[in-house]
């Protein structure tokens, strides 16, 4: 090859790597671009869902009425907002369900099926229950849900029911964060029943069942006018929030689970309770 024929080589060469090297530093450029402005966006979105969240929590704190319809204006705003990988906005909106006698209709019949399938035979008392070690689970207050001091139950579930209120539990405190709503636990009023306990109800309550789901281990309450409040110790004062919306998001996750036919409900009017039993 002549020395004229390199040079011409070489210079287009260079030519070509010096249009490859500018292609790069646009592409480059246009991408960070791309980044910072999504930032900014993620930035004015945060400031726009704090701002909403401050609205609806000084209307709760001065005890101003919020619309049972959940998906008024003013209260969906209860909700953390992010932008997706398109940067559209996104947001977690607290829907709670229709009719709780709707969504959770589950008779003690029905209830009765499952707690004989996937349960123990009735105890006597305590002392027997923590004699089947190999077929209930202890329950005790934990992260994610609190017993309460139990009168008339005593603290065991079978396993499948001890994971099902674990799940519950977990659930619920995930949808709180995605929704913006400080942190509480559901409150585990009632769990597995003696023999001894059935006998001690009926005698304040004689519409007590005697054949209950609660002696097979398969079946706890949770109340849904009472919630614990997880505050970080020495931290702030928790803000108010509504059992009401508390309520809502919890009875989200119960609706799903039992969709997923993890198990029965029945929303307990009197009792003010969901009374769950796995399947």
């Amino acid at each position: 090859m002549s020395n004229k024929h390199k040079n011409i080589y070489l210079q287009s060469f260079g030519i070509i790597v010096l249009i490859l090297a500018l292609v790069r530093c646009a592409f480059v450029s246009d991408e960070s671009m791309g980044k910072s402005e999504s930032t900014a966006l993620e930035e004015g979105i945060d400031s726009v869902a704090r701002d909403s969240v401050a609205v609806t929590e000084t209307n709760l704190i001065a005890g101003k009425s919020v619309d049972s319809d959940v998906n008024n204006a003013n209260y969906s705003l209860l909700a953390t907002r992010f932008v997706d990988e398109k940067g559209n906005l996104v947001k977690h909106k607290i829907y709670s369900v229709a009719k709780y006698t709707d969504a959770f209709p589950d008779s003690n019949d029905v209830q009765m099926r499952a707690a004989r399938r996937w349960g123990v035979s009735p105890v006597r008392d305590r002392e027997e229950a923590e004699q089947r070690k190999l077929d209930l689970v202890y329950i005790g207050s934990n992260p994610y849900f609190y017993v309460e001091k139990l009168h008339r139950s005593i603290p065991y579930l079978v396993p499948r029911a001890s994971i099902l209120l674990q799940d519950i539990g977990k659930n619920f405190f995930d949808s709180l964060q995605i929704k913006g709503v400080p942190l509480h636990k559901p409150i585990v009023t009632s769990v597995m029943r003696s023999q001894v306990d059935v006998e001690k109800l009926r005698n304040y309550n004689r519409n007590a069942t005697e054949n209950s789901c609660h002696l097979y281990g398969t079946t706890f309450d949770i109340c849904y006018n009472r919630y614990k409040t997880v505050s970080p110790p020495g931290g702030d004062e928790r803000r108010v929030v509504r059992n009401d919306t508390l309520k809502f998001i919890l009875s989200e996750v119960l609706n799903d689970l039992r969709r997923d036919g993890r198990c029965y409900i029945k929303y307990e009017v009197k009792q003010g309770c969901f009374h769950i039993t796995v399947r």
